[in-house]
């Protein structure tokens, strides 16, 4: 549903995106990461078929965004970093504007309004005009909007920015949603939970470049290594040193616990398990250490790497 090769964007002699590379299945939620410049925003353009790439070439819904940029726009519904809402209008006329714009008959685009607003909480403010509305619900209309003809495709940028929690969490729960009904959505974000919470990948953009692309447990993994495990005692070490199956390095220990990276948490854990029992260690829990996305994407954009999922070693 969304693909490219060697996509590429020049400014004059600027190089804002280089040689991007992506390709995001129906019912998939890519998330692009990378600090700002990186040039997300620019890609985003280039697959809504706003700005024309330099080289290589992309697909969106199966059309060509030089191409068929027409047949692109109709296929794409966007949320961009500015609303452009009109104030003196209500939520209604504002959708009906919208709607007729991308030839939606009364009828329907009727329906579509009052399903999406009462889905967003906005029923009873759809006679307030726009002006009014608080920086939350505008953030919720302008998703609306980019809904509001039943796109295949979507691309959010910062879908719950000024949000309170309970809304976040509502837009959070209509993006899974939609994920469900087979729609694909490439977003971006700068809330590292929601895209740990949200994303079937994630793509970390650096001066242009994609310097990684892979599931966020697989990016953690790369970054960040093997996963560790706490073990807490019931009682003191007592100075034990204990032997260790293959394939467990202990990284830190006190009195009553003990820390270990396992390569394959799978098939060691109960060996490890078992093992701490026959040396006597009375063990009380036997937990993964949480390991956060920001971490990740922290040693991520401190080093440079070729595209692709190799590690940045």
């Amino acid at each position: 549903m969304i693909y490219t090769e060697s996509l590429t964007k020049y400014f004059d002699n600027f190089l804002a995106v280089d040689a991007v590379n992506l390709d995001v299945r129906q019912g998939q939620i890519l998330v692009l990461l990378g600090p700002n410049g990186a040039g997300k925003t620019t890609t985003a353009r280039m697959l809504t078929s706003i700005l024309v790439p330099s080289a290589g070439t992309a697909k969106v819904a199966g059309y060509d965004v030089v191409r068929e940029a027409d047949r692109v726009r109709a296929s794409v519904g966007v949320l961009t970093e500015h609303h452009g809402l009109y104030g003196r209008m209500n939520p209604v006329e504002y959708l009906e504007f919208y709607a007729a714009l991308f030839g939606m008959d009364r009828t329907r685009a009727t329906r579509r309004i009052d399903e999406l607003l009462e889905q967003f909480g906005l029923t009873q403010a759809r006679k307030q005009r726009l002006g009014e509305y608080s920086k939350g619900m505008r953030q919720k209309l302008a998703l609306v909007r980019a809904l509001i003809h039943d796109p295949p495709v979507l691309l959010l940028d910062e879908p719950t920015s000024a949000m309170d929690p309970e809304s976040a969490r509502m837009v959070r729960d209509s993006i899974r949603t939609l994920r469900s009904e087979q729609r694909t959505i490439l977003m971006c974000t700068h809330n590292l939970s929601e895209a740990e919470e949200l994303a079937d990948q994630i793509a970390i953009i650096r001066r242009g470049r994609v310097i990684l692309n892979d599931t966020p447990v697989n990016i953690k993994s790369i970054l960040l290594g093997p996963e560790e495990f706490e073990v807490q005692l019931a009682g003191s070490l007592d100075g034990r040193m204990g032997d260790w199956p293959d394939g467990v390095a202990l990284t830190a220990q006190d009195e009553n616990w003990l820390r270990f990276k396992i390569e394959n948490p799978q098939t060691t854990n109960p060996m490890l398990l078992r093992r701490l029992l026959e040396q006597d260690m009375r063990v009380v829990s036997f937990n993964l250490v949480a390991r956060s996305l920001e971490d990740a994407y922290i040693q991520a954009v401190m080093h440079d790497t070729p595209s692709g999922k190799a590690p940045l070693a």
